[in-house]
């Protein structure tokens, strides 16, 4: 009768009510204890595994354990999601809110759970330590996108962010985040790629669009 989720940022206890305990016998506690131990645990997408805690008869208690995302390319009009080693994890038609789109990456044939087939590998290392940089000022990014030399520009809504070179990125995404609340509902384009650490009163560029 009661269900609770725990772990997931990305099903709420309903849906994983929808997945799990569907059918006709799926809500009853006995059936749904039965099969969660003699049956192969369901494919979820994003979903690493689950477990089923039952309390009592009228309570079952599921933890989720997300798959470990970090980007995702576009790829013959689907949207592949990569792990922080470049491991495709999902395919998918959906956008996942909060997951950044990596895109300037030159890449050959896709397959699911395989690295991402790229020319230099490394890029995977810049690109978790990128994203886990913008998680700890608790930034969220719609697109990364690098061009040749490896260097990436932020795209958050109306905003594009240069970032130039990978050297002092801590210092420029903090930056970034003390300047944000002052482009709020603002469109156009702010370079940080003079960032320096050495200077006390840096002044950066911001040019509006149209």
């Amino acid at each position: 009768q009661t269900i609770t989720v725990s772990g997931s940022s990305r099903y709420s206890a309903e849906q994983a009510k929808e997945l799990l305990f569907s059918g006709r016998m799926g809500k009853n506690s006995v059936i749904a204890y039965l099969r969660d131990r003699l049956n192969p645990h369901k494919q979820i997408p994003f979903v690493e595994d689950y477990k089923i805690v039952f309390h009592g008869p009228f309570h079952a208690e599921v933890i989720i354990y997300d798959k470990s995302i970090v980007g995702y390319v576009s790829y013959m009009s689907s949207y592949m999601y990569f792990d922080k080693d470049g491991i495709i994890v999902e395919s998918s038609s959906q956008k996942l809110h909060g997951i950044p789109w990596i895109t300037g990456l030159k890449f050959g044939h896709i397959v699911l759970y395989q690295k991402l087939p790229v020319e230099s590998e490394r890029v995977f290392e810049e690109i978790l330590n990128l994203t886990q940089i913008l998680s700890i000022y608790d930034l969220s990014v719609d697109k990364i996108q690098y061009n040749t030399l490896g260097e990436a520009t932020l795209y958050m809504g109306e905003i594009e962010v240069i970032l130039g070179s990978n050297e002092g990125l801590n210092g420029k995404i903090a930056e970034l985040g003390d300047m944000l609340p002052q482009l709020e509902g603002k469109s156009g384009i702010l370079y940080l790629d003079n960032y320096d650490e050495t200077r006390t009163n840096p002044m950066y560029t911001f040019k509006p669009k149209g």
